[in-house]
């Protein structure tokens, strides 16, 4: 079973370009430091499953000619994370009801931001309908693949990463145990967040996530979540290890 990547968006919070930024890296005509907010799209078999739903997702639905999604997973409830939730109404007029898995905390969360949503009585007509499935710290199945969440501290909110296989796809973090580590030691394809050259008290910078990287010991890595405090996509590349890279938005790999 192969599974195909796409990175929908590998930008921070307030994506790049930042709404009038004179930051040089704001301003760049090169494509890849063009970042929308962070998700990607796991696709395998007949199946399609969405990690984050933020603000950018009808565009990146459209760019990436996505016709259908078998369901949504977040990594937590802010909102670069979770506001595009409403977006998913084309593919339930299309598909009906379209399952979500979340930490508790995070379908409570939603289930106060989309009331309309969740709504059981006097249910607007053309909200779209979603199935709740709460994921607590142990694998879980999505149809014929095993998922197994990975947990870890965003500052002190916990954050769920996830491990598809040889995949294992982690952001928004700061702290992660050894004991959570050993859940995706050695994968093939790691992707982490990394937030800028500086310390930040919520997110791993430059050099956390390459420590952490080397703790994990996958094939390849992909870096994420990528604030235009990094630097120029083409520069920092340069500097990276030869086994880890920059991702970028429309980057599309294969495990």
């Amino acid at each position: 079973m192969s599974l195909k990547i796409t990175f929908l968006g590998t930008g921070t919070s307030q994506g790049i370009p930042i709404i009038g930024s004179k930051h040089p890296v704001c301003l760049s005509s090169d494509s890849k430091d063009k970042r929308l907010r962070v998700s990607v799209l796991v696709a395998w078999d007949d199946y399609k499953y969405v990690i984050d739903c933020g603000p950018d997702f009808r565009y990146q639905m459209l760019r990436a000619a996505c016709d259908r999604i078998d369901g949504v997973l977040f990594t937590h409830e802010h909102s670069d994370h979770v506001l595009g939730l409403d977006d998913i109404r084309p593919f339930y007029f299309k598909q009906g009801d379209i399952p979500i898995y979340a930490h508790k905390r995070v379908l409570k969360s939603l289930r106060k931001r989309f009331d309309y949503i969740f709504a059981t009585k006097n249910k607007y007509p053309g909200a779209p309908t979603v199935i709740s499935n709460r994921i607590k710290n142990k694998p879980f199945k999505l149809q014929n693949l095993k998922v197994t969440p990975v947990n870890g501290l965003h500052d002190k909110l916990q954050v769920f990463g996830f491990r598809f296989n040889d995949f294992a796809y982690l952001t928004d973090m700061k702290t992660v145990s050894d004991e959570e580590v050993k859940k995706i030691k050695s994968v093939k394809v790691l992707v982490v967040n990394a937030l800028r050259i500086d310390a930040h008290r919520s997110h791993f910078n430059l050099e956390e996530a390459l420590k952490f990287i080397n703790k994990v010991n996958p094939e390849k890595a992909y870096l994420t979540h990528i604030s235009h405090l990094l630097g120029f996509h083409e520069e920092v590349e340069k500097t990276l290890p030869e086994n880890v890279f920059l991702a970028y938005d429309g980057l599309e790999i294969t495990i």
